[in-house]
């Protein structure tokens, strides 16, 4: 048979399948127990698109297609077995990793986040990892504690 008739993969190809690692963050990997969850549930979506992928006939299609999914299920296992859940804070007195602190800001925006793991944070959905800059100013603080300075000014309004 002709090499002009063979199926080989181009160097574009290569490239999509061989995807490098995501970055795995050297902070301690604290999660709360819904983080945990959330984590083991993109685990099994990982693993199951990944051996969906491999029901294709295509090889170059296979490859791509598992790529994602292969780098993800790396990535997700190593969390997993680094993740240290963290207990419910005990009390409100202070900010804890767990905690649902309101603060206000010098021009008068007043804002509620929970300080989660890296993996769950959404400032969107109001949470924010706990390596944060924020978040690392806040914790340990009471209501009524001003931290930061000038415009970066964030008052502890309330602990939750």
């Amino acid at each position: 048979m002709s090499v002009a008739f063979t199926k080989e993969e181009s160097a574009e190809t290569a490239s999509e399948t061989l995807l490098p690692d995501r970055p795995v963050s050297p902070h301690p990997n604290l999660v709360t127990e819904a983080g945990l969850k959330a984590l083991e549930l993109q685990l099994e979506e990982a693993r199951a698109a990944y051996e969906a992928a491999q029901q294709l006939e295509d090889v170059n299609e296979r490859r791509r297609q598992s790529a994602v999914p292969l780098r993800d299920t790396r990535y997700l296992v190593e969390r997993l077995r680094t993740a240290q859940i963290m207990p419910a804070p005990a009390s409100t007195d202070t900010v804890a990793f767990g905690s649902t602190v309101t603060f206000s800001r010098p021009d008068g925006r007043v804002q509620t986040y929970r300080i989660v793991g890296e993996d769950e944070a959404d400032p969107k959905a109001g949470s924010i990892s706990h390596v944060s800059p924020v978040a690392r100013s806040l914790l340990g603080k009471a209501a009524g504690d001003v931290v930061g300075s000038g415009n970066q000014e964030l008052e502890i309004v309330a602990i939750a």
